[in-house]
């Protein structure tokens, strides 16, 4: 028997919410970032679901030759950039855009034209540091940048300025404005569209919206902001993490449970053990107290989370059953509310999917 452990992609969940997102930012083309395998949804299924996405968002090139080889056909935009000038003929082979973000880029692409007057054009967006600190220019070599790329025949005419935002999670935050402010400054000047929203400022910063936005965690139903669920924004979660109960186990007042004896139980009690653990992707420092549903029941996670079990409190759950299905996170369980359990953010969870958890679409 395979083991019980499940992620449910809800195909439905995720062009819903591609939908709201266009509704949220009724005036600017969306692009579907789908980078760390569709954060952890699977890139062609994510990718096929979404197909209705003005472009994909990918951050290596080895994902960009898999959507391709899906048979996707919309612009795909490599977000972290070229690496070396071998990445220019994989970029014209599968017609990818890149990111430009650092003078070394520059080069490689001015010894390009330099090599080959009669070069295939490169469409590229020209990514400015406003105040994350990552990656991009300067704000004050923009009109520099953005000359030298224009002065380059290997170098596509329409070229799209972008930055990304630190803070946007916070909807009152003075970072974004300064942000916002400093962009601005420095390319109102240049030609181009401009992309500026993560999916943060999709749902709480229309003022920069803009031409493109770019829709990660909100497409898979997921928040980042504190104390918010996807749901609260009119999104569904595109997973749900399941597995089962493998045992029922009575277990007297004063046993401790699990590695390091690090939960007492408090009374006599049913000790649930269930088919999942960091080796499926589940966090391992989510405490005690994390929720989980067992048969649609709310309980909590007691003892520490392991490789390949878990072990949950049934007191109250006078009926559950060996085979009862236990819920990790879904429509009825937030990942966001798991997340901020284990101290983390809801991307990392579903990001952490490993590979023997088996993958199902509904």
């Amino acid at each position: 028997m395979s083991r019980a452990t499940t992620a449910t992609i809800h195909i439905d969940a995720l062009r819903h919410n591609l939908a709201q997102v266009r509704q949220l930012a009724p005036n600017s083309r969306v692009m579907a970032v789908v980078k760390a395998d569709g954060y952890g949804h699977g890139l062609e299924r994510v990718a096929r679901a979404l197909e209705g996405a003005d472009a994909f968002g990918v951050a290596a090139l080895s994902d960009a030759e898999r959507l391709r080889a899906a048979g996707l056909s919309q612009r795909i935009v490599l977000l972290s950039g070229f690496d070396e000038p071998s990445d220019f003929a994989v970029l014209r082979r599968l017609g990818v855009d890149t990111v430009v973000h650092h003078e070394s880029q520059l080069a490689m692409l001015e010894a390009d034209a330099a090599s080959d007057a009669t070069a295939e054009p490169i469409r590229v967006w020209l990514k400015f540091d406003t105040g994350m600190h990552r990656l991009g220019f300067a704000p004050a070599q923009a009109a520099d940048a953005h000359a030298r790329l224009q002065a380059l025949a290997n170098v596509a005419d329409d070229i799209t300025l972008m930055t990304h935002f630190a803070s946007s999670d916070d909807f009152d935050s003075a970072q974004t404005r300064a942000q916002l402010k400093e962009f601005s400054d420095a390319t109102d000047a240049l030609p181009g569209d401009a992309s500026l929203s993560n999916s943060a400022a999709v749902l709480g910063w229309p003022q920069a919206h803009r031409d493109w936005v770019r829709a990660g965690g909100a497409l898979y139903g997921l928040s980042v902001v504190a104390g918010k669920t996807g749901a609260d924004f009119g999104l569904k979660p595109a997973m749900t993490l399941s597995t089962r109960l493998i045992a029922i186990n009575r277990v007297a007042k004063g046993e401790r449970i699990g590695y390091s004896a690090t939960w007492e139980c408090p009374e006599d009690m049913d000790v649930g053990v269930a088919a999942i653990g960091y080796g499926d992707g589940y966090p391992r420092h989510a405490p005690p107290g994390t929720p989980v549903l067992v048969d649609g029941q709310r309980t909590t996670v007691i003892g520490r989370v392991s490789m390949d079990l878990m072990t949950i409190d049934l007191r109250g759950l006078g009926n559950a059953r060996v085979g009862d299905a236990v819920t990790l996170w879904g429509p009825d369980l937030p990942v966001e509310e798991v997340a901020a359990a284990a101290g983390s953010i809801s991307y990392e969870l579903t990001c952490s999917i490993t590979r023997r958890v088996r993958f199902i679409e509904s």
